[in-house]
């Protein structure tokens, strides 16, 4: 009788626990489909995140509240900024009439003085039609006959970046800037065109979009190269779908980021597979540090000699933060142990908070993470192996615990160099204007096309990381491209070679 009342016992113990468990499953995923995307942790503390990311966010949490102290000011009214003094100006002059100047006493009142304010004003979008006129020679004496060449002789035309097209760099650049920086897709642009009288069908801006990315393939290239020659390459994926690859549902789009923190490189390649084969050929014969999310394809990175395979604390965080959603917890603060493993992943980042306030990089940075965050490291892995026996491994918390223990060699191994952060944010932010125009244009109709946006993303996106506005380095890159010939001539036209200042003296209106 005492066996099987235990029987029962341990039965509905376990019932019990699965019970929690599934209970737990249901809360995320209700979480995932209708809570906030946002991973930040509700504070009154007035801290911001480490690196001011939109998403994820990564809060510091402190056992102690942080004292911040703000230094007495004045306190100054609020106004507008002015508008930028690049913009052209067009003065308007408000005068009085002549019955107005007039003063009651009958005398003319004189002019002393003006107040002046400024507003902006738009002037729709404009096209215009530039004429090609070339004058043509010929000799009527001998009426060329006299030598080898040609018998009348016509100016020559600058290459263009599509021969034969009516597309200039300007329009090229304007199109391709609509949809790939700004998301909207060549079937609305279609539809803009035509309410200002000018029919391009959107047939037409996809041939112009391949075959532009067929001209600065050999851009791409050299970009990998010095890609490959960086001393850290953050990679991550996401989905696109294709919808003429051939018994594939699901494709991908890869994103490469490196080069040097003053010359950021940020690379996309569209491939038809999610195989760690992609990163393998891509990293081929590259020495020093790759750093990825928890992705099983990615292990093979961390038995190749030379390359220090670095794991993400955003994904390892983001396992406790569905522990924390899943609970429900009406404050919204963390609590127990997932909680406590929050903590332990704040105080690293707040060791990396400190350091680029005291503007450390580099040695310095290392120097920093050896002396705290190692010991943080330590004491939080020791708290993890005692609380994984605690805990069911099937239950959101055990799956925490768990993915960071399994991840924990490649963890702790961004304290090895101060030319890595803790987190793989660099290329999840990167990949993220990607992900919002997805939203819109939806699909890609051809690999070719795929490999098109591949292609003007990777200018767009390095563009942007090097603080050029992309429009016009498109419309300088489409002037330039087709007049290069030598290597030095193709690498100049790179976007992290481009002078700033030769494309912010453009401010022709668009």
């Amino acid at each position: 009788m005492a066996s099987f009342v235990s029987d029962f016992s341990d039965r509905e113990h376990n019932y019990k626990a699965e019970i929690k468990i599934l209970n737990e499953q249901i809360k995320s995923l209700l979480d995932r489909l209708f809570g906030k995307k946002t991973e930040k942790i509700d504070k009154d503390d007035g801290q911001r995140s480490l690196f001011d990311t939109f998403e994820p966010d990564t809060p510091i949490l402190d056992d102690e509240p942080e004292e911040i102290s703000v230094p007495a000011h004045k306190g100054k009214k609020p106004g507008r900024k002015p508008l930028p003094a690049n913009l052209p100006r067009v003065e308007v002059i408000h005068d009085l009439s002549e019955e107005e100047k007039t003063c009651g006493c009958g005398c003319m009142k004189s002019r002393c003085g003006q107040e002046e304010s400024e507003q902006l004003e738009i002037i729709p979008a404009q096209m215009r039609v530039i004429r090609n006129i070339r004058y043509k020679y010929a000799c009527k004496n001998c009426e060329g006959v006299e030598d080898d060449g040609p018998t009348v002789s016509i100016a020559r035309m600058p290459e263009q970046m599509i021969p034969k097209s009516i597309a200039t760099p300007g329009l090229l650049a304007h199109i391709l800037t609509a949809k790939f920086a700004d998301a909207l897709p060549f079937y609305r642009q279609e539809k803009q065109f035509h309410r200002i009288g000018v029919d391009i069908h959107r047939s037409n801006m996809c041939n112009w979009a391949i075959k532009v990315a067929q001209g600065c393939e050999i851009l791409l290239e050299f970009m990998k190269g010095e890609i490959l020659n960086g001393p850290v390459i953050n990679i991550d994926e996401t989905t696109v779908q294709v919808l003429k690859e051939p018994k594939r549902s699901k494709c991908y789009m890869w994103v490469f980021k490196g080069g040097t923190p003053d010359n950021p490189i940020i690379l996309f390649q569209y491939h038809p597979t999610r195989s760690g084969d992609v990163a393998r050929n891509f990293l081929n014969g590259y020495q020093g540090i790759v750093q990825t999310d928890g992705y099983g394809a990615y292990d093979f990175l961390d038995h190749i000699e030379g390359i220090i395979h670095v794991a993400c604390w955003i994904h390892a965080r983001r396992k406790f933060m569905e522990v924390v959603k899943a609970a429900g917890n009406k404050d919204g603060k963390p609590t127990g142990i997932a909680g406590k493993a929050l903590k332990y992943i704040s105080k690293l980042y707040k060791i990396e908070r400190e350091a680029k306030e005291l503007g450390l990089f580099a040695e310095g940075l290392y120097r920093k993470r050896q002396e705290q965050a190692l010991p943080v490291l330590d004491e939080f892995k020791k708290w993890l192996d005692a609380q994984v026996e605690k805990v069911p491994p099937k239950s959101l918390l055990g799956k925490a615990i768990n993915y960071t223990l399994n991840q924990w060699h490649r963890l702790v191994l961004y304290t090895e160099s101060g030319l890595v952060m803790p987190d793989n944010n660099v290329v999840e932010n990167a990949i993220r204007p990607f992900v919002i125009g997805r939203k819109n244009w939806l699909f890609s109709c051809t690999s070719e096309g795929a490999r098109a946006s591949a292609c003007i993303y990777s200018l767009i996106e390095t563009a942007k990381a090097n603080g050029l506005e992309p429009y016009w380095y498109l419309k300088f890159l489409f002037e330039n491209l087709p007049e290069a010939m030598t290597e030095d001539e193709f690498k100049a036209l790179m976007p992290q070679n481009v002078d700033k200042n030769l494309l912010e003296n453009d401010t022709t209106p668009r």
